[in-house]
C-alpha cells in the first residue's frame, strides 16, 4: 500500500526543517563559525611562520593566505593550518594591526615580499588564497604589479569586487584613517581601475561566495573572467568551514580526490555537479573533510 503524501511529508519534515542542509542548521553553523573566526582574529600578527619551501613537493606550489579588511594573520590560521596539514606550504605576511591602508600599498608590500622570498629559493610561482579585502590586494597584485608572472592560481573567498556598501561605516568611522574603505565603495576609482582589463593570460581566478553573507553579498563577488562559486555559510565561514577547505583544496590540487565515489572518477570544484550555480541559486556541499581534529 502507497504511504499517503502527508505522512511522507511530515516524516520528512526534521530532515527538511533541521538537517544539514536546511536553514536553521546553516544559521547554526554560521553563528560559531564566526565565534571561531573572532577566537583567531584576536591573535593578531605575531605569528611564527612556519613555511619551509625545500619540503615542498614538485608537483605543489607554495601557498600565499591574504587576510581581510580589519583582520589579522591569526583570522586565516585555521585555513593555514588544514593547508599544512594536507602537505601545502603556506605562508602569510603581516598587513599591518587591522590591514585599513590604501589597497595598492598593500598589494606593493606582497610584491616586495613575494620576490624577496622568491629569490631566496628554487620557486618561482606561487597561488594564493585570499579573504574578504585580500582578495583585491592580491588581484590588484597580479593585474598592476607583475603579480601575473608570480601566481597561477587565486582563490578569493567573500571578495567584493563589485564593492560593499557595508564599507559606509568604515567611512563613518576610521574617515580620512582608512584609504581602504573608500575604496571599498561600489563604483570608487579604486574598482574601476581594478576591472580595467581582462585577468592576464595563466592565471586562473575563482570567486567562492557565501549565501549568507551580509557584509559580501555574492552579487558583489562576480568579476568578468572570475569562475563564481557560492556555499551556504557566512563571511567568516568561508575561513573557518571545512567544506570551504575541500573546495579551495580540490583547486589548488585538483588530482586530489574526496571519498569513496571520487576514487572512480575525478570531481571538478567547480562543475555543474558541485559548486557552479545558476544565478539565483545556492550550491550546498556534501563534502565530508578528511582532516584530524584541528590544533588550533
Amino acid at each position: 500500500m502507497k504511504t499517503p503524501w502527508l505522512v511522507r511529508w511530515l516524516t520528512a519534515a526534521p530532515a527538511r526543517w533541521l538537517g544539514r542542509s536546511s536553514a536553521v542548521h546553516q544559521d547554526i553553523a554560521s553563528g560559531s563559525q564566526g565565534l571561531s573566526y573572532l577566537r583567531h582574529l584576536v591573535r593578531g600578527n605575531r605569528l611564527r611562520r612556519r613555511a619551509t619551501f625545500e619540503r615542498v613537493a614538485e608537483d605543489t606550489r607554495p601557498v600565499l593566505v591574504i587576510h581581510g579588511f580589519l583582520g589579522t594573520r591569526g583570522s586565516m590560521l585555521p585555513l593555514e593550518h588544514h593547508l599544512a596539514e594536507d602537505g601545502f606550504c603556506v605562508f602569510s605576511f603581516n598587513l599591518g594591526p587591522l590591514n585599513i591602508r590604501d589597497i595598492r600599498r598593500s598589494a606593493f608590500l606582497i610584491h616586495r615580499k613575494i620576490e624577496r622570498i622568491l629569490s631566496q629559493t628554487s620557486w618561482q610561482e606561487i597561488d594564493i588564497v585570499a579573504h574578504s579585502m585580500g582578495g583585491l590586494i592580491a588581484l590588484y597584485y597580479i593585474k598592476k604589479l607583475g603579480g601575473h608572472s608570480r601566481v597561477r592560481t587565486l582563490i578569493s573567498l567573500g571578495t567584493p569586487y563589485r564593492g560593499t556598501w557595508v564599507a559606509l561605516a568604515g567611512v563613518a568611522t576610521m574617515g580620512l584613517l582608512s584609504t581602504s574603505s573608500w575604496q571599498l565603495l561600489p563604483r570608487s576609482r579604486f574598482l574601476d581601475d581594478l576591472h580595467r582589463g581582462p585577468i592576464p593570460e595563466g592565471v586562473e581566478v575563482y570567486s567562492i561566495a557565501a549565501a549568507r553573507d551580509w557584509l559580501c553579498p555574492p552579487k558583489a563577488t562576480r568579476m568578468r573572467g572570475v569562475k563564481a562559486i557560492t556555499v551556504p555559510f557566512g563571511h567568516s565561514g568561508l575561513v573557518v568551514s571545512p567544506d570551504v577547505y575541500e573546495r579551495v583544496k580540490g583547486i589548488l590540487r585538483p588530482t586530489d580526490r574526496l571519498g569513496t565515489h571520487d576514487r572512480e572518477q575525478r570531481v571538478d570544484p567547480t562543475s555543474d555537479a558541485l559548486a557552479q550555480p545558476r544565478p539565483g541559486t545556492v550550491t550546498s556541499p556534501s563534502l565530508t573533510s578528511r582532516r584530524g581534529d584541528e590544533n588550533a
